[in-house]
């Protein structure tokens, strides 16, 4: 088996779906694999008040200039003829007049002095003028119908989701255990054996999309909820047994299960909602970004606030499964608190937090070293993939000379490091792709430079 690597791989095909639906309180589209939020027939189904959607038409002709009907509609990603209505309306209210004619039943719009005037208002209270949000409530019903606790995946889920790995059969057990009982999990041990590469790939055992407001209104503030940086977008094809996906709500996202990896510049002002300036709207928090998938909480220890203050802000959600967010007008809001959270750190979690909290975090699940025989398995597998012929001689004199002589600690990066130099070594110097003992004690010595050589009863130490 390949070597548990740091870096991301690629995605591993899943085996496990999750049938999940998303809201619309009138109609729901889906097909028998595949839940998709129905495209609103009337303005009622949208959720929103005449008054948000015409303070986007408004502002969006405001920042874009004259615009076509069906611009507009596809801009702010409502059908054309649920905007129609609002656009008849603005140009009763005579804050929009027809430029011209466009194509059948649709007008070239531009703004009177007062729709300018108007827009330039409702400017001032929120800048955002992209697609329309999408109610509260309708997001909380679908993170209920897609909620990762609904996922039940078994023993094949996990071997295709960490294939690419070499686990025991024990730890891959403790992972899914975890994921089927939807609870939060310790990864610990030392450094170098691949706990962010386990932590990444824990939501691949469960079904693979989800969808999300691109925006979420609560009582006129609006949230950015997809974020590109966070989120992977998938967007839907028509082949398969998908419908007509004309006809889904396009404010809506489809996107890949979120695994959202924050480490040592995690911040308190994170898990809460902010304005954003260059957007002017609110960015919503990174526990609600990773909702119907995981967070991982990486090096776990050493964020900017102490794992008190961050423990605490998490011991009501990850007990009750929601959480209440603050907003800037004062208003508190519940939301709901539904992803795997994955706590990984090189010191074991009774030197970091109080039994009370341990006791929410049922799994912990200990990542060791790797055996001899482990490790020399790795070896040869790293040497395969990198093109470079594995020598027994060679392994033996690195063994020998370099781990048990200074009684250094196997890890499961140092295979794919080593084999790296020695590649790089064999490349600069035009010689043979061949594992040598010289080349390897070269890779040894740039690998290992600065770190104070380890004694036997060191090594027993760590074990």
């Amino acid at each position: 088996m390949p070597s548990i690597s740091t870096e991301n791989s690629p995605a591993v095909s899943e085996t496990h779906s999750t049938s999940a639906s998303l809201p619309n309180p009138h109609k729901l589209a889906h097909a028998p694999d595949t839940f998709l939020p129905a495209e609103p027939t009337t303005f009622e189904e949208t959720g929103l008040a005449l008054a948000e959607i015409e303070a986007l038409i408004l502002k969006q002709l405001l920042t874009s200039g004259s615009c076509v009907g069906r611009r507009i509609a596809d801009q702010i990603k409502l059908p054309f003829g649920i905007l129609q209505e609002a656009l008849r309306s603005l140009k009763s209210q005579m804050l929009l007049n027809y430029k011209g004619q466009a194509t059948v039943g649709d007008f070239e719009y531009d703004l009177t002095d007062e729709g300018e005037k108007r827009a330039r208002f409702y400017l001032e209270r929120c800048t955002y003028c992209g697609a329309a949000p999408v109610p509260l409530k309708d997001y909380i019903t679908s993170i209920e119908q897609q909620s990762v606790r609904k996922s039940k995946p078994k023993l094949p889920d996990l071997c295709a989701a960490f294939g690419d790995l070499s686990l025991p059969p024990a730890m891959i057990s403790q992972i899914g255990q975890a994921i089927h009982g939807s609870k939060g999990m310790f990864l610990f041990g030392q450094p170098g054996n691949g706990k962010t590469s386990i932590a990444e790939r824990v939501i691949r055992s469960v079904g693979q999309y989800v969808w999300i407001p691109r925006t979420v209104t609560i009582t006129g503030e609006i949230i950015r909820l997809f974020d590109p940086a966070n989120h992977e977008e998938a967007p839907p094809t028509a082949s398969g047994a998908l419908l007509d996906l004309m006809h889904y709500d396009r404010r809506w996202v489809r996107i890949k299960r979120p695994s959202i990896i924050v480490g040592g510049e995690l911040r308190m002002e994170q898990l809460e909602v902010a304005f954003n300036p260059a957007t002017g709207i609110l960015e919503s928090p990174v526990q609600l970004k990773a909702n119907c998938g995981a967070l991982v909480v990486d090096d776990f220890g050493r964020q900017r606030m102490s794992t008190a203050e961050l423990l605490n802000r998490w011991i009501v959600p990850l007990e009750k499964g929601y959480d209440y967010l603050s907003l800037p007008s004062g208003r508190q809001v519940q939301v709901p608190f539904d992803q795997l959270l994955v706590f990984s750190t090189n010191l074991p979690p009774d030197r970091l937090v109080d039994e009370a909290f341990l006791r929410r975090i049922p799994y912990k699940i200990e990542v060791t070293d790797p055996s001899p025989r482990d490790f020399r398995e790795l070896m040869k597998g790293c040497c395969h993939k990198a093109g470079i012929e594995f020598r027994d001689d060679a392994f033996d004199h690195l063994f020998a000379k370099h781990y048990i002589e200074t009684g250094r600690p196997l890890r499961y990066c140092q295979p794919r490091d080593l084999v790296q130099q020695v590649r790089t070594f064999c490349e600069f110097h035009d010689l043979p792709l061949v594992l040598t003992s010289k080349a390897l004690d070269v890779a040894v010595k740039n690998y290992f430079a600065g770190l104070s050589d380890f004694k036997p009863a060191a090594q027993n130490a760590t074990h």
